[in-house]
């Protein structure tokens, strides 16, 4: 693992949201394929280092017709791919659903369009302490510092989720300090005792687990059970310009979630070791053995309009957005997605 990666000037706890009304003011003025009057088949997108997204599993399958994928870079999280999608430097973004709806909320022009992973009993996000921690309640993390990808989304939500159920007041959560630590480095700095706690998921939870010596206090599958946690979103003037691009992109994503839901696990890590081998970007494949799943709870990446309630409640009850403002069926469309037709 690599030693602890500081970041400077990470934003405030509630301060990273902030940047997204940002992001919905710039998507005014922002330009896309999407706002020409061409129609395009060629999707701009970000992926993520060591992985491998249901898109580009759908491409290398075959699954995508006539689309194209174009590769601009990796994301460095969600609400930040999601605001790139707003403000047009990509086509399409995935992200946390409480971070979309907060987006939409701030007036960019997006909408859900398929669900893209989740938790479930084999893909979730744990919250680790060392073995010889004296953290073993909800209170205890009061002056702890827990270090998580990103500040305003999943984890931070599931937090403050946990914490409220065990007894602790909203003036109490601002006890308990979210920093932001980069996943590949979250491991060490438990370790290091550079945080108190470690929030650990995938691939990167099972090979920390592999090591040994840490312990969960809680993951959001205990918490929450089983749910499809983020959506990739379009701008709203792409989908109306491009309605079979987005059908076919998202019929066929949703094709590579079926896929891998029930091909052997053996020949999943193959397929995807093989993609990241293909591609060439000098990226370290040797943690795709603990990919188990997706963790996408509906079939074929269909929205169900509580993966999106739950997390406008949530934003509701933080003072983040209004409440009433926003409706879960306002901010996703299954429309696009042949599984949702076929009544799956």
């Amino acid at each position: 693992m690599s030693v602890l990666t500081t970041v400077p000037s990470a934003p405030t706890r509630r301060g990273f949201l902030g940047l997204i009304g940002t992001a919905a003011l710039a998507a005014g003025c922002g330009s896309s394929s999407g706002g020409s009057a061409k129609k395009t088949t060629r999707l701009r997108y970000q992926g993520s280092a060591g992985s491998i997204t249901p898109p580009e599993l759908a491409a290398d399958l075959g699954y995508l017709g006539p689309v194209t994928l174009d590769w601009v870079g990796n994301t460095i999280s969600g609400p930040q791919d999601i605001q790139s999608a707003a403000t047009g430097q990509t086509d399409f973004g995935g992200a946390f659903n409480g971070a979309v709806a907060k987006l939409h909320s701030a007036g960019a022009p997006i909408t859900a369009v398929i669900s893209y992973y989740g938790v479930d009993q084999y893909s979730y996000n744990g919250f680790y302490t060392l073995n010889d921690s004296s953290i073993t309640s909800a209170q205890g993390l009061f002056g702890k510092k827990v270090g998580m990808n990103t500040l305003g989304a999943h984890l931070e939500a599931v937090l403050d989720i946990y914490l409220g159920r065990n007894g602790v007041s909203a003036g109490d959560v601002k006890k308990v300090e979210p920093l932001v630590v980069p996943p590949v480095n979250t491991e060490q700095s438990l370790r290091a005792h550079q945080i108190d706690v470690a929030t650990l998921g995938g691939i990167l939870r099972d090979k920390a687990l592999a090591d040994g010596g840490i312990k969960a206090l809680f993951t959001d599958y205990d918490l929450l059970g089983t749910f499809s946690a983020g959506t990739y979103v379009f701008r709203n003037d792409f989908l109306a310009k491009n309605p079979d691009t987005v059908h076919a992109f998202t019929s066929g994503v949703g094709k590579a979630i079926e896929w891998a839901r029930t091909t052997p696990l053996p020949e999943v890590v193959d397929r995807f070791t093989a993609i990241i081998k293909k591609r060439g970007r000098n990226e370290d494949a040797s943690t795709l053995k603990y990919f188990k799943s997706f963790g996408i709870a509906g079939t074929g990446g269909v929205i169900a309009e509580k993966e999106f309630a739950t997390w406008i409640t949530w934003l509701e009850q933080q003072g983040q957005i209004p409440k009433g403002k926003v409706k879960a069926a306002d901010v996703y469309t299954n429309k696009y997605n042949s599984f949702a037709k076929a009544g799956s």
